[in-house]
């Protein structure tokens, strides 16, 4: 005598994934059907690959170095300027007690500190999930776009030969000195502000990684299975 093959009343078959041991095979292929498709596992990364993301990054290093164009044209327009003065055997500062030099240096960081918080908003407001790879761009770009903003307005400013500048305009004409900036950290201004008010941002209003534990009626779920409440 063989036992039914059946469940029995008291145990319901589950399901867990796994092939049910009292389903029936196909009657036209005479094999069991293929096991259901294991759920997907909670908080599983749904975000971009590696590969999109080092496409991203390097989109955003080109596109805020270019910025620096703009940063370097806003300087010449916006910075004072040191005026020289030659009698004909050399050239002197016409102003010896003017803070002319440091004014240019001072709106060199203030205009970085602004570009900073325009590209820094710009790149979360782009990507709000943010990343390793997204921040690095960031602060990558903004150092090489400061770079590129310092050199591109000495290149658009006055003649670097002063000398020869000097013998062009004539004894006892005044002229404008080089742009030069002599306080060299003035190019880190740009990088930190962008990348504390995308820090700022991505943590105020960036997107959260949800819970793994979680309340149901039936308990606390997470990490795959129902902790039991109390009655």
């Amino acid at each position: 005598m063989t036992a039914p093959l059946t469940p029995p009343p008291h145990q319901p078959p589950h399901n867990n994934g796994h092939s049910d041991p009292w389903q029936a095979p196909d009657p036209m292929t005479g094999h069991l059907p293929p096991a259901p498709a294991a759920p997907q596992e909670y908080g599983e990364d749904d975000g971009p690959g590696m590969r999109a993301e080092i496409k991203q990054a390097v989109a955003v290093t080109v596109a805020v170095a270019v910025v620096g164009l703009a940063l370097g044209a806003l300087w010449l327009w916006l910075a004072p300027r040191v005026p020289l003065v030659s009698d004909a055997s050399a050239v002197y500062l016409k102003d010896t007690e003017g803070e002319q030099a440091i004014g240019i240096d001072g709106t060199f960081a203030l205009l970085g500190l602004a570009f900073g918080v325009v590209t820094g908003a710009a790149v979360f407001l782009w990507r709000r999930r943010g990343g390793v790879p997204l921040v690095v761009a960031l602060a990558v770009g903004s150092l090489l776009g400061g770079v590129l903003a310092w050199r591109f307005g000495v290149w658009l400013g006055p003649a670097q030969n002063v000398a020869a500048h000097a013998k062009e305009v004539g004894k006892g004409v005044v002229f404008d000195a080089p742009l030069e900036l002599n306080a060299k950290g003035a190019l880190l201004a740009w990088p930190l502000a962008a990348l504390v008010v995308h820090l700022g941002l991505t943590g105020l209003f960036g997107p959260r990684d949800p819970d793994p534990y979680f309340a149901t009626p039936y308990g606390v779920q997470g990490d795959g299975g129902a902790t039991p409440t109390a009655p």
